[in-house]
């Protein structure tokens, strides 16, 4: 199963503030506006090739705060060993799942699923650890924000990764594009 990682950070590195709040990301409010009328970043290209979401918990509590559910019908699963309730959002399919991501990874690819997007910090860097991660893309939003929570932490290992493809916009974004390289 391909795994993928598809998210903005802060130019200095931060995909949220220290609290969780999203408040200098345009366009997170849903009524900003990311000054690129009908420009998605490639966001619904990427979204249509997955079939299975994995988050965190602080993820999916954030995403539940929007209001209306923005993953429609696709599976999503919660990795969490502290919460009981999803409050699911109706036509959701929401599951919780208290396992490594390893054993996650293993069952995914079990039931047949062929892409996750992998989302949230510690997820990501949870799967990124067990080297679980086959594609990063990146969009780097021009403000630094000078602390929060860091897209990337700790590593026993260096990841090697082979640089894809980079885009500017007009409105300061920047996205790069790595495929993860493993050792023969």
């Amino acid at each position: 199963m391909k795994t993928s990682v598809y998210i903005a950070t802060s130019l200095d590195g931060y995909i949220a503030r220290v609290d969780g709040s999203l408040d200098w990301l345009p366009g997170s409010d849903g009524q900003s506006d990311t000054g690129m009328e009908g420009e998605d970043f490639g966001y619904t290209k990427f979204f249509d090739d997955v079939d299975v979401m994995v988050m965190g918990r602080n993820t999916y509590q954030l995403v539940r705060s929007f209001g209306e559910w923005p993953y429609g019908e696709k599976s999503v699963f919660v990795l969490s060993g502290s919460l009981t309730d999803l409050s699911v959002a109706p036509g959701a399919q929401v599951q919780l799942k208290n396992c490594t991501v390893r054993e996650l990874h293993q069952e995914l690819s079990a039931a047949g699923y062929r892409h996750a997007y992998i989302d949230g910090g510690q997820t990501i860097q949870g799967f990124l650890g067990a080297g679980l991660i086959d594609d990063i893309t990146i969009t780097r939003v021009p403000i630094l924000i000078g602390s929060g929570i860091p897209l990337f932490g700790p590593l026993s290992a260096d990841v090697r990764l082979e640089h894809v493809r980079t885009q500017s916009y007009a409105n300061g974004f920047v996205q790069s594009h790595y495929h993860v390289t493993r050792p023969a």
